[in-house]
């Protein structure tokens, strides 16, 4: 082998190195969602709680993703949530409600500033879904038999369960903050969208 052949595997073994080296680091530095510990509930509290938690993420992310990158920064007026905080803002509630049923958010979350934490579509939107897989499967992991248990809940008490309704009227709540950013901006959300084309359609007559 000559020389600069040597030279030149020698730099390749380098920066393969190197690869292998960050993508450990990002490995590392990345959240981690708990494993689901037993399987869907079928029926009762939390089997409802997950399919109304199936519907509000599929709006939320095709709201994301219909929103153009350009408009994540932009907010109705100052000290206003943008698009992308409000995103962010049910993301850390996903990751931080679960610790009153049992589950603790990843290593190294804070939710101080966390809906500033980025801008970036994809990665807001990334974000967005390993926060409400966190969520999901916090609420398989929680049996049936917490459902009633009390806990301390701005001065007062609530159940388990109440918590759960906390946290889907808490989403909605930013759900329907989303769309009307949405709307002012002139998009329409992908789901009434789908809706109007149906609409549009022509009926097909009845055989005779």
């Amino acid at each position: 082998m000559t020389l600069k052949l040597r030279v030149l595997a020698a730099v390749l073994s380098l920066a393969v190195l190197a690869l292998a080296a960050v993508s450990q680091q990002m490995a590392s530095t990345a959240p981690t969602t708990p494993s689901a510990s037993s399987t869907p509930p079928t029926s009762g509290p939390r089997a409802e709680f997950l399919n109304e938690l199936k519907g509000e993420e599929g709006k939320f992310i095709a709201l994301a993703e219909a929103v153009p990158s350009d408009k994540y920064p932009w907010r109705p007026a100052d000290g206003v949530r943008s698009i992308s905080e409000v995103f962010l803002h049910v993301a850390a509630a996903n990751y931080n409600l679960p610790k009153l049923i049992g589950t603790p958010p990843p290593a190294g979350f804070k939710p101080q500033g966390f809906d500033k934490s980025a801008t970036d579509k994809a990665k807001v939107i990334e974000i967005l879904k390993d926060s409400f897989n966190h969520l999901r499967v916090a609420v398989m992991n929680m049996p049936d038999s917490d459902l009633e248990k009390q806990l301390d809940w701005f001065g007062g008490k609530n159940t388990e369960r109440g918590i759960l309704l906390f946290i889907m009227r808490h989403m909605g709540e930013h759900l329907g903050q989303s769309i009307a950013y949405a709307r002012i901006e002139g998009i329409v959300p992908p789901w009434t969208e789908e809706q109007q084309r149906e609409q549009k359609k022509p009926q097909e007559k009845p055989k005779q």
